[in-house]
């Protein structure tokens, strides 16, 4: 049912193979967010808006629906980028409804470091301030970070008339990963994003962590992704780059909630501890020596622990592809749980 509240938006894509690209697109995202096909097109649900799109010959009719301005942004955005990326190169047109959309990007906040510290040998926080830090609160966990060329004034994207973001190039190229927000301090308009690292890694976030010092300025475009899940009983399972969302996960839940944790990490210095008024039991599991994303042993414990638990527990739980994409096909074909009972992610890709 639509309420008062809620933002709409129209489209229309043109395309050659309308039917193929949608089929593209809805594979895209089965991952991610609830995909539900039907003889007409498909319906894409996430935790902050809807898509339906159906599909006729060589066109793709679009109605997106979302409870803000803001969010409903960021699933126009989502869906224009992805659906010109899997275009292929065959001319694809993309028109709105309601025209040209405004230059501004209504979920881009500048940010600036105020500090950058371990929190263990391979985990580095750093602490940044924004004059709207409440923004962040609601709507997802994670968040684009823009991180502009160094030692160069910032040219922050803006919005193309069909929907799609347009980032910078050349000198002004920035470089862009998503991350968690790991808490935020609205009194001081400051949060801390954490970032995993590793001796020998060149990766543009970890290094951006490694190197960033007090007043170097970046920007965020979010919130998105899962939120905080509104279950009451929780299994929560994850690698270190899971460990910022479970942790905010658990700092989020009521003293009545029941948790219980389990975290893959290298090893006994990689502990880190986690705070929430809900009842919680963690368990720490050690690679010692074993490669990120090849134990297996969150699936197996998974497998293990999910069918003797009360069946309204909420299973959540973000690793290395592979292992979410075997964790997710266990809970979808050998467990009895609705897909509104759980969700599986995969943070990183070895």
């Amino acid at each position: 049912m639509m309420h008062a509240r809620d933002f709409t938006a129209s489209g229309v894509a043109t395309h050659e193979d309308a039917g193929q690209l949608l089929e593209q697109f809805c594979e895209r995202f089965a991952e991610h967010v609830k995909v539900t096909r039907s003889a007409s097109g498909a319906r894409l649900e996430t935790v902050i808006g809807s898509a339906d799109i159906a599909v006729s010959s060589n066109r793709l009719d679009i109605k997106l629906r979302c409870p803000t301005a803001a969010m409903l942004f960021t699933i126009r955005s989502m869906v224009a980028e992805n659906l010109f990326e899997l275009s292929a190169g065959n001319a694809l047109d993309l028109n709105w409804a309601d025209g040209p959309q405004p230059s501004a990007i209504p979920n881009f906040r500048e940010i600036s470091v105020v500090d950058a510290y371990d929190v263990t040998p391979h985990m580095r926080r750093v602490v940044v301030a924004t004059d709207d830090a409440k923004h962040f609160v609601d709507g997802g966990l994670h968040a684009r970070l823009l991180i502009p060329p160094k030692d160069r004034e910032p040219v922050w994207p803006h919005t193309e008339p069909d929907g799609r973001i347009h980032w910078p190039k050349g000198d002004d190229a920035l470089t862009i990963r998503a991350y968690t927000i790991r808490s935020i301090d609205l009194g001081r308009d400051q949060m801390n994003i954490d970032f995993v690292v590793h001796d020998g890694d060149n990766v543009p976030g970890a290094t951006w962590a490694l190197t960033a010092r007090p007043g170097d300025r970046a920007g965020l475009i979010g919130p998105g992704g899962g939120g905080v899940p509104a279950a009451r009983k929780l299994i929560l399972a994850g690698d270190e780059t899971a460990l910022p969302a479970i942790a905010r996960i658990a700092a989020a839940m009521p003293v009545e909630a029941d948790l219980r944790v389990f975290l893959e990490v290298a090893d006994k210095h990689e502990e880190q501890p986690l705070t929430s008024d809900a009842s919680i039991d963690v368990t720490w599991l050690h690679r010692d020596g074993a490669t990120a994303g090849t134990t297996g042993a969150l699936e197996r414990i998974l497998r293990d622990i999910v069918p003797a638990s009360d069946p309204e527990t909420y299973v959540w739980a973000a690793c290395e592809q592979k292992e979410a994409r075997a964790i997710r096909a266990f809970m979808k074909g050998e467990t009895a749980r609705e897909q509104t009972n759980f969700s599986i992610a995969a943070y990183w890709q070895r």
